[in-house]
């Protein structure tokens, strides 16, 4: 009987200690909930993603005759010295009604879906006012013309790419466009936002393409 009792002391307290560690797991979710300095707007190039090998594509974005160009790949919340929280909490599906709108900006349900729970969780918004700030940075772009309808495959600096982009939204400051490269080709460009929205200088975080050249695929 002794035994007995004892056993179910250790029981409770175990249980205890586990109800505990759940709540502090809880807190620190939501703690790193809204807890970012600033917005990072990736856009992707979409022809160079569609010539991967390796990745599912959709047809509204991978498909002949689509003509796209850049699509917005997400909206992170990122932090000065590295990267900003991901995955901050459980994250219900994205109300259809809003799936269809934001489809002219990110061409795949399931993009939408995992930028939500990746990264919209961790912004402290809801999902309609997350996606709502994902239209409003990207409108307020200007994306460079020639870029909108590239028709031959080029090799360009990152720079270059960075330098077009300052010129076509002038009112942006020094440093707000980064690019992202891999396997030669250009990746994403990144254009940094405050909080509010205001387009601000990237941090060191936000990377950088180091290669001499990148290859831009041309627009299908």
């Amino acid at each position: 009987m002794r035994n007995f009792l004892i056993g179910l002391t250790l029981l409770a307290m175990l249980g205890a200690v586990d109800a505990d560690a759940r709540k502090r797991r809880g807190s620190q979710r939501a703690e790193s909930s809204g807890s970012f300095d600033y917005y990072l707007l990736s856009l992707s190039w979409a022809p160079d993603f569609c010539a991967r090998p390796d990745v599912q594509k959709d047809e509204r974005e991978c498909g002949t005759g689509r003509h796209v160009a850049f699509i917005v790949h997400g909206l992170w919340p990122q932090s000065e010295e590295g990267r900003g929280p991901e995955n901050c909490g459980s994250a219900r599906p994205v109300a259809s009604a809003i799936v269809q709108r934001m489809l002219n900006y990110i061409p795949s349900e399931g993009l939408i879906q995992h930028q939500w729970k990746t990264h919209g969780t961790c912004t402290g918004l809801a999902a309609s006012d997350y996606f709502g700030e994902v239209r409003q940075v990207f409108d307020s772009l200007t994306i460079p013309a020639e870029y909108k309808s590239l028709n031959r495959q080029i090799e360009v600096s990152p720079n270059e790419i960075e330098s077009k982009f300052a010129a076509a939204n002038p009112s942006f400051p020094a440093g707000a466009f980064r690019t992202s490269c891999g396997g030669g080709e250009l990746a994403e460009v990144r254009v940094c936002f405050s909080k509010d929205l205001k387009p601000r200088a990237c941090s060191d975080s936000a990377g950088e393409c180091r290669m001499g050249e990148t290859t831009m695929r041309p627009v299908r």
